[in-house]
Formats: C-alpha cells, sequence, structure tokens
C-alpha cells in the first residue's frame, strides 16, 4: 500500500513542482512575519485543492467569503479526495477538502497531512445505485457483481461497510476502481452492476441514466468530510494564521449555503454544468454541518480504519488520532462571525 500510494504521490510530483515553485521560500514566509511578531497576510500564499464536482472555490465566492482576503491563494482542480491528500503530502497544495476515508488512507502511507476541521453530511446522497430496471433488491444480491467506486474514496468506505454488514466481503464482489467521470461512463454502458458514489453524482446518475439508490449510507458509514492540511504548514506561523482564516471563511460558506438553497444550487449547477434541478437535489440531499473535532468524530474514523486493515485493504492497524489536530475547534462554534484578518 505505501508502494501503490508512494507511485500516485509521484503522479502529482509535476504538479508539486509546478506550484511549489509559485510557494513562499522560506525568506518569504519569514519576511511576512515583523519583529514584533505580526504578520502581513500580503506576504503570505495559500495553495488550495478542489475537487471536481465539490465546487469549494465556487461556494466561497457565491456565499462572498473570498471578499478581502488579505493573502495571495492559488487553487488547483482533483478528481477526487485521495489526489488532493498526496499533493498536500507532497507539498503542492496546503489545504484540501475531502471525504473520511482518504485521510486514512494517507495516514496509512505515514504522510504528513493533519485534519484541522470536521463536518458532518447528511448520507441520502452517499449511495450504491443499480441501473434502470436492475433486478438487485438487496445487498445480499450484490454477491459476485462488477461495482465502480474510486478507491480510497468515502464510496470505498461506504461499501466495504454494506459488504460486511450482510455478511459478505470484497472478495465475494468484484470491484471496478475508477474515478468519478470513468465509473459513471461505465454504468451508462451497461459494464457494471452497481455504482458506489457520492454527491451531486448520485443526483446525475438518477437522472441521465435512471439509475435506482439501492442502499444510502444511513446506517453504514459516518457523513463526516475533513479540512486537511500539512505538518509542515502548521508550523509556519503566518500560514497557519492565514489557513485558520480560510478556514473560518469556508465554514460561513457552508453555513450560507444552507440558508440559501436554491440559489447555491443555481450557482453551483454553472460551475459543474450540471442542471438546476440535479443540483438542487444533490444540495438538498448534502446538508452539511460543521462540527468540533472531538472524541466521536475520532472514534468514528478509527471504526472506519478498523474496517479497511481488517479487510486487509490497508497493510496494518492505523492510529487515525495522531492525524487530528483540535487547535481550530474554536472555529466550529463561531462559523457565523465575520472573517478578520
Amino acid at each position: 500500500m505505501t508502494r501503490r500510494l508512494g507511485a500516485l504521490a509521484a503522479a502529482v510530483a509535476l504538479t508539486a513542482g509546478t506550484l511549489a515553485a509559485c510557494g513562499d521560500s522560506g525568506d518569504a514566509k519569514n519576511a511576512a512575519i515583523g519583529k514584533d511578531g505580526s504578520i502581513d497576510f500580503s506576504k503570505v500564499t495559500l495553495h488550495l485543492g478542489d475537487q471536481k464536482g465539490a465546487g469549494l472555490q465556487a461556494l466561497l465566492n457565491a456565499a462572498g467569503q473570498l471578499n478581502g482576503v488579505k493573502y495571495k491563494v492559488n487553487w488547483a482542480m482533483f478528481t477526487s479526495g485521495p489526489p488532493i491528500l498526496e499533493a498536500i503530502n507532497a507539498g503542492a497544495v496546503d489545504f484540501g477538502y475531502v471525504g473520511n476515508t482518504p485521510p486514512i488512507f494517507s495516514a496509512a502511507a505515514r504522510s504528513n497531512i493533519r485534519i484541522v476541521g470536521a463536518f458532518d453530511i447528511s448520507l441520502a446522497g452517499q449511495a450504491i445505485l443499480v441501473p434502470k430496471g436492475s433486478t438487485l433488491r438487496t445487498a445480499a444480491d450484490l454477491k459476485g457483481k462488477k461495482i465502480a467506486v474510486a478507491k480510497g474514496s468515502s464510496a470505498h468506505g461506504h461499501l466495504l461497510s454494506v459488504l460486511k454488514k450482510n455478511g459478505l466481503s470484497l472478495n465475494d464482489v468484484q470491484p471496478q476502481y475508477l474515478q468519478p467521470s470513468d465509473s459513471l461512463a461505465a454504468f451508462s454502458a451497461g459494464k457494471i452492476d452497481a455504482l458506489a458514489i457520492w454527491e451531486p453524482y448520485t443526483a446525475q446518475v438518477e437522472a441521465q441514466t435512471g439509475g435506482r439508490i439501492l442502499l444510502d449510507g444511513n446506517g453504514y458509514t459516518n457523513g463526516y468530510a475533513f479540512a486537511v492540511t500539512s505538518k509542515k504548514v502548521l508550523g509556519d506561523k503566518a500560514r497557519t494564521a492565514a489557513l485558520k482564516d480560510f478556514v473560518g471563511r469556508y465554514q460561513r460558506a457552508i453555513a450560507w449555503a444552507d440558508a440559501h438553497r436554491p440559489e447555491w444550487a443555481k450557482l453551483w449547477a454553472q460551475q459543474t454544468g450540471l442542471s438546476v434541478p440535479v443540483s438542487q437535489k444533490a444540495v438538498d440531499r448534502k446538508v452539511t454541518k460543521v462540527i468540533p473535532i472531538d472524541d466521536t468524530v475520532v472514534n468514528s474514523e478509527q471504526q472506519l480504519a478498523d474496517l479497511f486493515s481488517d479487510a486487509k485493504v490497508l497493510p496494518g492497524k492505523v492510529k487515525i488520532d495522531d492525524f487530528f489536530d483540535r487547535r481550530f475547534n474554536d472555529l466550529a462554534t463561531t462559523s457565523g462571525k465575520a472573517a478578520t484578518p
């Protein structure tokens, strides 16, 4: 697993080199901190990772949370959570927003990631879908079937939990490890029997193919998502201050989206190219709450990590608590307040 994740890190090396070359040098980081300890945010740059379909940048713009930012912001787009975390570990990206499973795989690879924010998402859109007209009706019917899933994604954890709770294992099915765009194409072409995915792809599959939700995430997995950075960033006073401000802005943007669902759905549709009805359905099923990192969150993630270890998907046990950092927890109770830097 370490070798495989190392290969994935190499795959983002070109991106890492390009973005790191644009980042702050050691001298620049020192220059951002005055003799009195104050921070000149104009000399700080944050490199931010976004996922296709996640709409991080679009949401922040829609909520007006990028207005008045005093530090520089650069964006990079990724297909899903695992590549974002590899880029964070490689130093190409300072921050990413990912589901509950990618940090577990990064922890197994002894990555330098640190989880600094937590979110609880409705599980109605975390789904395993089957094609229109499929005879599959229960989890037991998945035995022997081809199931597409992005490896190391939240959908992977959902699938594993569904199988275990129904007396099955990965050896009882035929996993097809595909990124969302490829899995959607395979599903549409009838090349797979089921698809494990998340929003807005769930709503997209339903609308475009007539696909049916066999099982959602309720009762099978947690709905957590995480704000992730690196140990290196947290060792930099200026970037840590900028990052804390950014995480606060993102939390306020999430609160804005929940209070303005129709408006956000229209803007998200423009950003993703999806129809407004599809986007609206995804927004309604993807209700997100800002929560602090507490023992409940950590223990739930440990259970998920143990699930992967017990299934031999990971090479050994992962102590996930070592990868959480609670220094930004005060933001979870102040997400409605205005930004200050």
